[in-house]
């Protein structure tokens, strides 16, 4: 393999979200950057019911599956953010804060317990510490991310340090992703769009409807999170952003309605104000609401590999979606997974890429 322009499409990326940047940074960082173009009808910066990823709260929690891949993809997902907050912190717009999360019923003893392996400054509150109606609840330093912020932080940090390459284009089916002779591996992040793109079309995914309310709340400096039977309510601080807060929130499966309604905001302001004693202490303004549709998946996300004929050669495809409303925590964990079962054509490049360095 040479060096020439279409060396830069040997692999494509197709969807610019929290998964689909977690795979090039996960490949860039492995001197892959000048092979890669992402692909995607939406890139940082933009705004749209379709771009789920700019929506998210998001913070590190218990929000995810208690599956061993679910466990995994979270630790791995820990620890990434973790060095991005002790290293980059400030630029990349993730930060270190204490949580607290509380459990009306089904409490996930098994996932919390593996969690409290690695969480730091972990531990369980005592129940004459809970408040009424609460079964159980944690106490711990969590992580959380300026969700819009820290996707235009990875695009530039991809682009203009680890040298991938971005296009704005909307493929008409995966195939097209293939976009030359030179295209070895595709990764397949398409989020919500996988239920209808033509050569995915998966039939398991749907959307998972959110609504948050986004307010300014400087007193607030504590991630809260509480769990019921029929809700979740959260209080996410986000970094850098001037004491600007998340509070939500909704989980609404199969909803693809992308308006707000003020019903659902009143609803939000009184579970959070109940849950977060600063937001009860000290006045707050409310800036806008926002909802967002969730990438889901039934049996969880999607994270293998699929190859596919092109041309009459097979060409290695690689999905990587389905992550409902843990890309940020998890992302990283389904980015490394999903680079593994491409190792083989990863070898190939790189060897490709020795040689012709030698030409």
């Amino acid at each position: 393999m040479t060096k020439s322009s279409t060396s830069r499409d040997a692999i494509v990326i197709v969807g610019a979200g929290i998964a689909g940047l977690d795979v090039a940074l996960v490949l860039a960082e492995r001197g892959f950057g000048p092979l890669i173009t992402v692909v995607a009808q939406f890139l940082p910066g933009d705004t749209s019911p379709e771009y789920t990823s700019p929506w998210a709260g998001c913070n590190f929690s218990a929000v995810s599956g208690s599956d061993e891949k679910a466990l995994r993809w979270d630790r791995l997902g820990y620890a990434h953010l973790g060095r991005m907050a002790s290293e980059h912190g400030r630029e990349a717009f993730v930060a270190r804060t204490h949580s607290i999360e509380y459990w009306d019923a089904s409490v996930p003893h098994d996932k919390i317990r593996t969690m409290s392996e690695y969480l730091e400054d972990f531990r369980m509150i005592p129940p004459s510490e809970l408040p009424p109606g609460v079964q159980c609840g944690v106490s711990c330093t969590t992580l959380a991310v300026n969700a819009p912020r820290h996707l235009e932080y990875l695009h530039r940090r991809l682009r203009d340090d680890l040298g991938v390459r971005f296009v704005r284009r909307r493929l008409d089916g995966i195939r097209a992703a293939f976009a030359t002779p030179a295209t070895r591996l595709v990764f397949n992040c398409t989020g919500n769009a996988a239920r209808t793109l033509p050569g995915v079309e998966d039939p398991l995914c749907f959307p998972t409807r959110g609504q948050v309310v986004l307010v300014r709340a400087p007193a607030v400096s504590c991630t809260m999170m509480r769990y019921g039977s029929d809700y979740t309510t959260y209080v996410i601080p986000r970094p850098g952003s001037n004491g600007n807060v998340i509070l939500g929130g909704f989980m609404q499966k199969g909803n693809s309605d992308a308006a707000t309604y003020a019903h659902e905001t009143e609803s939000i302001l009184f579970r959070t104000s109940a849950l977060c004693p600063e937001l009860r202490r000290q006045p707050f303004e409310v800036l806008a609401a926002f909802a967002g549709l969730r990438p889901s998946r039934e049996g969880g996300a999607r994270v293998e590999r699929s190859d596919m004929s092109v041309g009459g050669t097979m060409r290695a495809l690689v999905h990587n979606y389905g992550a409902g409303g843990t890309g940020f925590q998890a992302g990283y964990g389904f980015a490394v997974d999903a680079v593994a079962t491409a190792e083989d054509v990863l070898r190939e490049l790189r060897g490709g890429e020795a040689r012709s360095s030698h030409l």
